[in-house]
């Protein structure tokens, strides 16, 4: 029996691991196993995940929904898509769930997700990734997917010599359109040269990504940011496109005026944290490591924790610890 947990089922892992359900439902060799919580995993086992995409919509039912990672069988296969904020727990919690034949799939934001999971879990098969997706919960048990169906970029784990793509065969079986890269490292970086900069000026603004495109003031501090996070990759041994700041706008100007980063949507709950640290922190961590200065990505932090403190977020805590104000 191949066992197949996907953790987190919002937009990302419940388009995903719906998809996943959906195709090996009457599979006997093939388990698939939700971890959610609340009113969302209540709907999916009382009626099962509804994937409303472009193609339609479908009832997904995995094998099992529980809400505690303890519960799952031995994983062959895993996907973790929660929050950077989550994944510590989640980490620590899934390490008896796995061994040195599991493969893991993480799809988070951030340029050192794979060094975060292999500081916890050193044994298993770990793909770099990333992908890009619009999906979101509609309701509790409901995902909808709209615009393209969403790739998933991934290659190998540079810390195990031989090259396992075994998790390639169950992408093509549900239809999960996917793209091996030799170097996903540079895909990884490519994503982050956006989301970071747009999601820090956006957050600590309050305005979409239309109105930071047309403030002066704003869009000098994205391409700060930007310029800081290619020295960074530089020095990490990533090799982006001389022309990635204008490829980066270029695509920003692409979206709805009205767009608001992923990062900006959570920042504005008061009572729950939010990726900042995956955002910011990793630039002001590596920052401090190569002995780059990152003033840009300081001051942006800083001025959203005097918005929103978060003792989980960048922490305030590292901005105190580097003397940064």
């Amino acid at each position: 029996m191949t066992n197949i947990g996907v953790i987190g089922i919002g937009g990302l892992g419940g388009y995903f691991g719906g998809l996943l359900a959906r195709n090996f439902e009457s599979d006997p060799e093939v388990s698939v196993h939700f971890v959610a919580r609340g009113r969302h995993l209540e709907a999916v086992r009382t009626k099962g995940l509804v994937l409303d995409t472009e193609k339609g919509s479908v009832v997904c039912r995995p094998r099992s929904a529980t809400d505690s990672i303890t519960e799952l069988p031995a994983l062959d296969f895993c996907l973790i898509c929660v929050k950077g904020y989550d994944l510590p727990k989640v980490l620590e919690q899934l390490r008896d769930r796995t061994s040195d034949s599991t493969v893991i799939l993480p799809l988070l934001n951030g340029v050192d997700i794979y060094e975060r999971v292999k500081g916890i879990i050193q044994r298993s098969y770990v793909h770099p990734a990333c992908v890009y997706i619009s999906t979101h919960i509609e309701e509790p048990g409901l995902i909808v997917q709209r615009g393209p169906a969403g790739t998933i970029f991934l290659g190998a784990d540079p810390g195990r010599g031989q090259e396992n793509r075994s998790i390639l065969a169950l992408f093509e079986k549900a239809g999960i359109n996917y793209a091996w890269k030799e170097d996903p490292f540079a895909e990884i970086w490519t994503k982050y040269l956006f989301i970071a900069p747009f999601g820090l000026a956006t957050t600590d603004s309050g305005k979409t990504i239309g109105e930071v495109l047309r403030s002066e003031a704003d869009l000098d501090a994205v391409k700060g940011v930007m310029k800081e996070i290619l020295v960074l990759a530089g020095k990490k041994g990533v090799r982006l496109p001389a022309s990635a700041i204008e490829d980066t706008m270029a695509r920003a100007a692409k979206f709805p005026s009205d767009t608001r980063t992923s990062l900006q949507r959570d920042f504005v709950n008061k009572e729950k944290p939010d990726e900042r640290d995956l955002f910011g922190g990793s630039i002001l961590r590596m920052g401090e490591e190569f002995g780059v200065p990152t003033p840009v990505t300081t001051e942006l932090l800083s001025s959203i924790a005097r918005k929103k403190p978060l003792e989980t977020g960048v922490g305030d805590s590292l901005i105190a610890r580097l003397k940064l104000r």
